[in-house]
């Protein structure tokens, strides 16, 4: 693994740069929008922000399990110095979007969705941003099913290879909550205690991330939402990412790889795998963060995924 590919960012941040002032003031003029699309038979929700900018070069932001366009919301407005075109998409079955039952809600059932977005904005030489199994999502788009129109790839403390999923997070024993009748067996208030006592240990500020948890639980406090989550955790099957494993390795395109240093979900093994797969990638590690990255370390990964695009 060469040296000068892997950086690791100092606790100050690059929020700390001198520039950083000014960039803040351009941040608080950035526009955002909630828009919903029809794609295939379903409503897909996202948020653009900088639309008058094109579609050409946009940057596409895929959300982690459990999460929404909501989890951008510390990272959209220091992404505006970048000046282009911002999509925050609620994937499907997530936030504002359709939640539908039965469905394929898989890493490829996304794709393949967001695939049929992307014609529909006419969006071209995408820099394409996921996290966790956003980041499985984007992979599947980068190697298969949108390659010509995917430019480069950040991939966030992902999902990769044939580890899909935590073994105790975002709710214990992951394996048990595969199984078919899990959703009968488990009373919905047993579920929402079970993910306000486990989905902290995502981050490395867990009495902060209590007081903004609300916005990961709320979705599935009802006996559709409990359906639809353990239809995403059922579906989060490794050979779907295993399969374009050897993809990633000739994929030819820019990848940045970001991870939290004490990310316990994804450990950074994975990371440093990544890496040295895909040929030219550069690693970012950020001190301090764990695997809900994007809450414990915004202005990081922000100045991470700038300074990356600022290359291109």
């Amino acid at each position: 693994m060469a040296g000068s590919r892997v950086h690791i960012v100092q606790q100050t941040g690059w929020a700390k740069r001198g520039s950083m002032l000014r960039q803040t003031s351009e941040n608080e003029k950035s526009t955002q929008e909630r828009r919903k699309a029809h794609v295939i038979h379903y409503n897909l929700s996202y948020i653009v922000q900088g639309a008058e900018l094109g579609t050409d070069g946009a940057i596409v932001l895929l959300h982690e399990l459990m999460g929404g366009a909501f989890t951008w919301r510390d990272i959209l407005p220091r992404l505006a110095p970048a000046n282009r075109v911002i999509y925050a998409i609620d994937m499907l079955g997530y936030g504002q979007s359709d939640h539908p039952w039965q469905a394929d809600t898989s890493i490829w059932g996304h794709a393949d969705c967001l695939n049929f977005l992307f014609e529909q904005l006419n969006l071209t030489n995408i820099v394409l941003v996921g996290h966790g199994i956003g980041g499985g999502v984007a992979q599947v788009l980068a190697t298969r099913l949108s390659r010509d129109r995917v430019a480069a790839l950040v991939l966030i403390d992902t999902i990769a290879y044939e580890y899909t999923f935590a073994p105790d997070w975002p709710l214990p024993d992951m394996k048990k909550q595969q199984e078919p009748d899990r959703p009968k067996e488990t009373e919905l208030e047993d579920l929402v205690h079970e993910l306000q006592e486990t989905l902290p240990h995502g981050s490395q500020n867990p009495d902060r991330f209590k007081q903004a948890m609300n916005d990961w639980i709320t979705p599935w406090e009802s006996e559709l939402g409990k359906e639809v989550l353990f239809q995403h955790i059922r579906l989060l099957l490794p050979h779907y990412s295993n399969a374009v494993a050897s993809d990633l390795k000739v994929m030819g395109k820019p990848t940045l790889i970001i991870w939290g240093e004490n990310d316990a979900q994804m450990p950074l093994k994975m990371a440093q795998r990544l890496h040295h797969d895909i040929p030219e990638s550069r690693l970012v590690i950020i001190p301090g963060a764990g695997h809900l990255v994007l809450f414990d370390a915004p202005d990081d990964v922000a100045g991470a995924i700038r300074d990356f695009v600022g290359r291109l």
